[in-house]
């Protein structure tokens, strides 16, 4: 006997389980993706937008030069861009990132903590700052993030 679809019952019942294997592998696929998130710092007011695996993110402002990997917004002065990265493992991974003008690059690693908080700390001297009055200071060389929901 056979369906709507043209298949006697065993091809049918045996299509829709490889449908179905073949769901739960794309969704485990797509869950594993520990490096495309949104962080926030709460006590500095600062969020970090990160795809590392495709270009998907739009940045305000340089919204001319497509979608990137990610940007670092917020209470500091500018938009920096992601412009490199190494995943060095499922938990942590140095991120270069550039000013909007391009004139000064961070590099910057971040760690997963096993509280699932993200430690944030920008290696060398930090180029990013914010404006607080008429002057740019230095934000904090490491910064406890969390993620935005």
């Amino acid at each position: 006997m056979q369906n709507i679809t043209g298949l006697n019952p065993k091809q049918h019942w045996r299509r829709l389980a490889t449908t179905a294997v073949m769901f739960a592998i794309l969704t485990a696929v797509v869950a594993q993706q520990p490096w495309k998130f949104q962080l926030h710092c709460p006590e500095e007011k600062i969020d970090l937008h990160l795809d590392l695996y495709e270009e998907s993110i739009e940045v305000p402002g340089l919204e001319a030069f497509g979608p990137m990997n990610g940007y670092l917004d917020g209470n500091i002065y500018g938009v920096w861009y992601v412009v490199g990265f190494d995943i060095k493992d499922d938990k942590n991974a140095t991120i270069t990132i550039a000013n909007d003008l391009g004139s000064e690059d961070q590099k910057l690693t971040l760690t997963q903590n096993s509280d699932s908080t993200y430690q944030l700390k920008f290696l060398g001297y930090n180029a990013v700052k914010r404006a607080q009055g008429k002057k740019l200071v230095k934000i904090p060389s490491e910064l406890k993030m969390i993620r935005k929901k």
